[in-house]
């Protein structure tokens, strides 16, 4: 089994590896135009029996509020993909017929194939799924078939904060939760019947995959921040680094001393710093390196808690402060709500270490907290 999810989104796909021992991947087609897309998506599934897409938001939600543009229908589209639809069925009845009319004919090529009911119990499930059924072959959709429903459970409940879920890594328990989960819809969903969706995929067609592999050069070592506080990455943006002649050191700012030997480059993504800004700002020797490394000229992308990290200061949701690596003279808090979210793009107004004037690169925002100085 391989997973996928759609969209910009970090820590669902750590849950997927977590319950599958493989890496996911992320669908998004603002960073991917559709021909990357196929490709990225063939070659991640080429060894699995069945690839499970997770959508993201609700299912024509797209880049902006008029669009269905990078939506999971539009991913979906793009795969050729049959659409399983959860749909939340606590305390509904007749008004389910309305919804799912209205999602499956929104756009005629939906392809919703499937329905499963969320929030129900065992002893009101039978029946209405023989209403559902009955309802939706009246109306000219019987190819849609109620494949099972989700009980109230403790196992499907899992904590969340401001950026989504939290992390694998934070919580106990969390193999045994998740084995109890999947025993649980083993009785209440047809997996049968969702296998026989899932063959009704589209065959993608395997054109000329672009092999970008370096030719007997030597590889740059470059150290990549990885650990509780820095988890946030793109595994596709790793691939290509990989390709492009980078070897990637993985190494801890909360537990390393040094940074990797031999390194010429540092990479510090996004995660969670202000949740141990304490033990960041004990590991006082990595701070003083990073910032002397950097002040010598070693290249460095630093993004989300990785920006956070490189600045003098960090005050976390209670107003606790903490020296960080002083790289930047600014400092970064919590602003009590989303300050920015959404897809961006940016373009460089001079000459720079990683883009060329007039360049640009996509982005996603998703911040809740802010710098006293963001950069130019």
């Amino acid at each position: 089994v391989c997973a996928c999810k759609c969209g910009p989104d970090y820590i669902d796909p750590m849950f997927h590896r977590e319950v599958l021992g493989v890496d996911s991947k992320n669908l998004d087609l603002f960073f991917s135009e559709e021909d990357i897309l196929k490709e990225g998506y063939l070659k991640h599934t080429k060894d699995a029996d069945i690839t499970i897409t997770e959508g993201v938001m609700g299912f024509y939600d797209g880049m902006s509020l008029d669009s269905v543009k990078g939506s999971s229908y539009d991913v979906a589209q793009t795969l050729g993909l049959p659409v399983i639809l959860v749909i939340n069925a606590r305390g509904a009845a007749m008004t389910l017929v309305a919804t799912v009319k209205g999602i499956v004919e929104f756009r005629p090529d939906s392809n919703i194939r499937g329905i499963l009911l969320n929030r129900v119990s065992a002893m009101l499930y039978p029946r209405l799924k023989e209403m559902l059924e009955n309802e939706l072959a009246r109306i000219g959709h019987d190819e849609i078939k109620i494949v099972g429903y989700m009980p109230e459970n403790e196992a499907f409940h899992l904590e969340s904060r401001h950026l989504g879920l939290v992390t694998p890594q934070e919580l106990t328990g969390l193999k045994s939760q998740l084995q109890e989960a999947g025993m649980t819809i083993a009785e209440t969903v047809d997996l049968p019947e969702i296998l026989k969706i899932a063959e009704q995929a589209e065959c993608l067609e395997e054109e000329n995959l672009i092999k970008k592999e370096v030719n007997g050069k030597q590889k740059v070592r470059v150290a990549v921040a990885r650990d509780e506080a820095f988890c946030f990455y793109y595994k596709e943006n790793m691939k290509l680094l990989e390709q492009a002649g980078c070897e990637l050191v993985p190494f801890s700012p909360l537990k390393d001393m040094t940074l990797p030997e031999g390194c010429c480059g540092l990479i510090l993504g996004g995660g969670y710093p202000e949740l141990y800004g304490g033990r960041l700002e004990e590991n006082e020797g990595l701070r003083r390196e990073i910032r002397e490394k950097i002040a010598d000229g070693m290249p460095c992308l630093a993004e989300c808690g990785g920006f956070q990290y490189l600045q003098d200061g960090l005050t976390d949701a209670e107003g606790y402060s903490y020296r960080m690596a002083g790289v930047i003279p600014s400092e970064s808090s919590n602003q009590g709500r989303l300050v920015r979210f959404g897809y961006a793009t940016i373009e460089a107004e001079q000459d720079g270490a990683f883009l060329k004037k007039g360049e640009q690169i996509r982005v996603h925002e998703f911040h809740h907290w802010d710098s006293t100085d963001n950069g130019d």
